[in-house]
């Protein structure tokens, strides 16, 4: 991996030019059709959700989506959920379980929205239901961090059987801003919080947080690299866990979760060598 420090990493997950969510979902997956709304207040869109496919196995969608345009973030709500969106995914998990299908989250946003409005409609209700719902799901859930994934706007959906990180992505309970002014009184030591919250893919991977790097290359052809990349990921580690039993697969996620960071390796491979 490049010697960049950990706010730099920061600093190109955020980069308003990196490819969003919906844009890996069109080069990863053959077809994709969106869905829409809780079925209780609204459809919010800083969540897609929705069905695709791979060949003939098909996957239940759930993404955190930015917009590119002022337009399209205030759409979006600049890709922080309101409460309606976690209960839209709650939604479509069950959906996915009821008709075995695997589920993918692409996890990418600075937080859940903070507003009133989305504190009155329950927001820390709603991602914990989502994790909780996630825990015992009995179908394959792989989860891919590709690039600001922050807060538990990020975790509610990050429960998942294998955990992918883009090289170039963060994750983290928080934002080094947030970090640094609740730590030290002083959000001007964001940097230095940066680099010690362990936000980074290669951090989390030694803290065995996450199952995979995927490597960021450089040059024209680089996403479409990373989308193989991630599409050989998905394919691979579907269909390992698709045999096993729904028991197992709980089992198997819950014990993911049970043992994070208490097996600690700092010199296993880790980046997909093959992009």
């Amino acid at each position: 991996m490049s010697k960049l420090t950990a706010w730099e990493r920061v600093e190109k997950a955020r980069d308003p030019k990196r490819k969003t969510a919906l844009e890996y979902i069109e080069n990863i997956f053959d077809d994709f059709m969106e869905l829409h709304g809780d079925r209780n207040f609204k459809d919010d869109k800083a969540i897609v959700c929705g069905l695709a496919n791979i060949g003939k196995q098909n996957y239940t969608i759930i993404a955190e989506q930015k917009g590119r345009s002022t337009k399209e973030n205030i759409k979006r709500n600049f890709g922080m959920p309101n409460p309606e969106s976690y209960r839209k995914a709650i939604r479509f998990m069950k959906q996915a379980e009821k008709f075995k299908r695997p589920v993918i989250t692409f996890i990418d946003t600075k937080g859940a929205y903070p507003g009133i409005g989305a504190e009155e409609r329950g927001q820390g209700e709603a991602i914990a239901k989502s994790m909780f719902e996630m825990a015992k799901l009995n179908v394959p859930i792989i989860s891919i961090v590709i690039g600001e994934g922050s807060s538990g706007g990020a975790l509610a959906i990050g429960v998942g059987n294998k955990i992918i990180m883009l090289e170039n992505a963060i994750y983290s309970i928080l934002s080094p801003e947030g970090y640094s002014s609740i730590l030290w009184k002083d959000s001007s030591k964001y940097k230095e919080a940066a680099q010690i919250m362990k936000l980074t893919a290669q951090d989390l991977y030694d803290l065995n947080i996450i199952d995979k790097i995927i490597k960021e290359p450089e040059g024209e052809e680089s996403f479409e690299k990373i989308c193989n990349s991630l599409k050989r990921e998905i394919k691979k580690n579907v269909s390992e866990l698709i045999i096993k039993k729904p028991e197992e697969i709980v089992e198997q996620r819950y014990q993911k979760f049970r043992n994070m960071g208490e097996f600690i390796t700092l010199d296993k491979p880790c980046i997909d060598r093959e992009v």
